[in-house]
């Protein structure tokens, strides 16, 4: 690959995709329509991009369908559970709040793209209505939508996402473990940290 054959500006790249159809323009919209609620109700699963000084995050938020809320047409909540404590996502937001957020929903092949700027909130009574098993969340991200709408089924058919056929053994892949174990040189008891892993997932689920 030579630097010949970068594309640096718009007009370039245009030139190649040409200008998008009438559907993928007309179905953005900048609050969350109801057809857009009915898919946010539906989605276990959602990745939140974010930007920070030094690198760009994509984190994977997940519970129960329906786990982000939606406050208003505008506005979203999403509770952030227990983790790493790594903070990548928040740390991104003190330095700048957009963010966007790509919701999943199990066997159905279109996604929903929500962009927007978010705050992080401790507010008590907004950390009260995310409680689950007498467990709060750390803290709850309030997103004010600026742009949504969904994206075709393509990556989802081509990826075959949800064919049960095409799911891979946890066994085939490298553990936790394996992997801590080998970056560590050994510092870290990787047989120890697979065999207390799933045990230790249930325990800090929230």
């Amino acid at each position: 690959m030579t630097q010949d054959h970068i594309i640096r500006d718009l007009e370039s790249l245009r030139a190649i995709y040409g200008a998008p159809s009438g559907g993928a323009v007309a179905k953005e919209v900048n609050y969350l329509h109801l057809h857009y609620q009915a898919l946010i109700r539906a989605a276990p699963f959602a990745i939140l991009a974010t930007a920070g000084k030094r690198f760009v995050d994509a984190t994977p938020r997940g519970d129960g369908p329906g786990f982000v809320a939606i406050e208003d047409d505008h506005t979203l909540l999403l509770p952030d559970r227990r983790g790493n404590n790594r903070i990548d996502g928040l740390r991104n937001i003190l330095h700048d709040p957009r963010v966007a957020l790509l919701f999943l929903v199990p066997g159905i092949g279109e996604t929903l793209r929500v962009n927007g700027r978010a705050e992080i909130s401790v507010a008590p009574d907004l950390l009260q209505r995310f409680i689950h098993d007498g467990k709060l969340p750390r803290s709850v991200l309030v997103i004010h939508v600026e742009t949504v709408f969904f994206q075709c089924a393509k990556a989802i058919m081509r990826s075959e996402l949800w064919n049960p056929a095409k799911h891979i053994a946890r066994s085939t892949l490298p553990s936790n473990g394996t992997i801590l174990a080998d970056i560590t040189k050994g510092a870290m008891d990787g047989a120890a940290l697979d065999a207390t892993g799933p045990a230790r997932l249930i325990e800090t689920m929230y």
